[in-house]
């Protein structure tokens, strides 16, 4: 009888030691199947979108914001705009004047980029500002909130607005808030991207009297515009590389 009954618990050992390996096996060819499959759609969207959030940080400033950007002044030709510096300072409470602050802060802002440009004649200086936000919904909100777009044509000053970045040495160097008579905004996935803009001499917005012809700032809108799409463009994701999070 002893003898019966040890063989039988012989036998519930090996049922079960089996079923343990049969699941053991089957969770290691999960897991396989799992790290060797190739991602979904939905997870190369979701890897595509965490490239674009962490683009201002991931990317050099400098390609951030290109030396060279081009644009169309309205002659129906190309001309390039070239960077004159780029401020170390990403604070969001800095970046702009406190209307636009609140603004931005209120829906979680979290760093503001900016850097200033001349166009090709060096006669219009513009600030460009990235206003960086966790993700498209909450840049989208604050989008609607911001102060719509505003060209002077050369008349007046513009207020509130992001804080002009002049850079000594350079053809921005007298480029201050006093000086600015346009401002814009636009946005891209996560990003909203602010500009303002005033003639490279420095005379005081509230000193120009009349009205320059034609659309004296219309370089601002096209840079911001370009670093807007650049940053937002998704591109296809390599799942090999680190950066990426399929």
């Amino acid at each position: 009888m002893l003898g019966l009954r040890g063989r039988q618990w012989m036998v519930v050992a090996l049922v079960v030691g089996c079923c343990y390996l049969v699941t053991t096996g089957i969770s290691f060819t999960g897991a396989w199947t799992t790290l060797n499959r190739e991602p979904t759609t939905a997870e190369l969207q979701r890897a595509a979108n965490k490239e674009v959030a962490q683009r201002w940080r991931a990317w050099p400033a400098q390609r951030v914001f290109p030396g060279r950007i081009p644009y169309v002044p309205g002659r129906g030709h190309t001309e390039y705009a070239s960077r004159t510096g780029i401020v170390p300072d990403t604070g969001c409470g800095q970046a702009a004047e406190p209307e636009i602050a609140e603004i931005v802060g209120r829906h979680g802002c979290k760093a503001v980029l900016r850097a200033t440009y001349v166009d090709e004649l060096e006669g219009v200086a513009v600030t460009v500002g990235v206003v960086v936000f966790a993700d498209p919904f909450k840049a989208d909100r604050a989008y609607k909130e911001l102060p719509r777009s505003k060209n002077s044509q050369g008349s007046g000053s513009v207020s509130p607005a992001l804080h002009a970045a002049p850079f000594p040495g350079t053809a921005s160097a007298r480029f201050i808030d006093d000086a600015r008579q346009d401002r814009t905004v636009d946005r891209a996935g996560p990003y909203v991207v602010l500009t303002t803009s005033g003639q490279t001499d420095g005379r005081p917005a509230s000193a120009v009297k009349k009205k320059r012809p034609g659309a004296p700032f219309a370089v601002a809108p096209q840079l911001g515009h370009a670093i807007a799409r650049a940053l937002a463009a998704k591109s296809l994701p390599d799942c090999s590389r680190p950066e990426w999070q399929c």
